[in-house]
């Protein structure tokens, strides 16, 4: 299969533009996704190309936006909306949380919610603390609310078209410093499953449970490792929900050992839960205590020379990694 280079950014446009040609019933809206083409320039093209009936703007209402998407969702179109930053998700709970993960439950599969919520999440870029935070924790409680975060341009294509078609609530968050970052993608349709795993490097010493960015991060982190002869196994669980226990679990109980890496404030985090569930299948093939990687329970600071301190990365990483293979 033909693959191409392309930017996280690309894939993303890639994807939405795919499925809104695909099928009519897809349409895109939210806060400046139209004329402006998306603070973060995802969504270039589409209104030009679909028109203002498929693809337009929204007021500054994110409750608005998601309580709107739901009632097309259920009337038989495919909303694909975007929540500027995902600080704001609180804003959108009631619709997200009492109404569409519910509806399908209520009414007994007779009603289907087959809407996305794209949202940006994560620091670096000193955007403090309205425009920085991971809240995928959140949701991640929620039952019959998927969510997908995935790490390189060919997984976030692939998810999004697979979520795009899902018959489910969809939330698809984009850390925003993936944007810029590179991958090959192929140039013929494809899609990923909701709810499988990815194991982006293979190792036997420790199993690195990373999520989003923090996949970057394992991945450098690993390599540098690898220099000083240790093995480390990097996986992507790329969806939280469904979270693909099997590939986890196979990965701990090859290494005994597992390190779990969520940008996300530590109290409460997905990191937590994964650690759980990897205790209640593997406990009998541990050799060490779970450890974590996770951000402190801090607002994330403004000035970058406090915000990379703040933000969990490779060097971290590779402390708690040695600490594992030193028990």
């Amino acid at each position: 299969m033909e693959k191409r280079k392309i930017t996280y950014r690309e894939a993303v446009n890639q994807a939405l533009h795919e499925e809104m040609e695909r099928d009519e019933k897809v349409i895109c809206f939210g806060e400046d996704v139209a004329s402006y083409q998306g603070v973060f320039k995802v969504t270039e093209g589409l209104l030009s190309k679909f028109g203002n009936d498929r693809c337009f703007d929204t007021p500054i209402a994110e409750s608005a936006i998601v309580g709107t998407a739901v009632g097309a969702a259920v009337t038989g179109l495919r909303p694909v909306i975007e929540i500027m930053f995902m600080d704001w998700i609180g804003l959108t709970v009631d619709c997200l949380v009492n109404q569409a993960s519910m509806m399908h439950y209520l009414w007994d599969g007779a009603v289907t919610v087959p809407m996305v919520l794209r949202t940006q999440g994560g620091a670096g870029s000193s955007g403090c603390c309205h425009h920085t935070k991971s809240m995928e924790a959140w949701l991640y409680h929620i039952p019959h609310m998927k969510i997908v975060m995935p790490s390189t341009p060919y997984d976030a294509k692939g998810l999004l078209k697979a979520s795009i078609r899902d018959n489910n609530p969809v939330v698809f968050i984009e850390q925003k410093l993936l944007y810029a970052t590179t991958g090959e993608v192929p140039a013929d349709e494809y899609l990923i499953d909701i709810g499988t795993a990815d194991v982006k490097k293979e190792g036997s010493d420790v199993t690195i449970v990373a999520i989003s960015k923090m996949v970057q991060e394992a991945l450098e982190a690993s390599n540098e490792l690898e220099k000083e002869g240790i093995s480390s196994e990097v996986v992507d669980p790329r969806t939280l929900k469904p979270l693909d226990m099997e590939t986890i679990g196979n990965s701990v109980r090859k290494t005994g050992k597992v390190l779990i890496v969520n940008e996300a404030f530590r109290t409460g985090s997905v990191a937590s839960d994964i650690g759980i569930q990897i205790q209640e299948e593997c406990f009998d093939y541990l050799d060490a205590p779970i450890l974590r990687v996770t951000a402190p329970d801090v607002q994330p600071p403004y000035a970058k020379s406090l915000e990379n301190l703040w933000l969990p990365g490779k060097d971290t990483i590779k402390e708690k990694v040695k600490e594992l293979v030193s028990k």
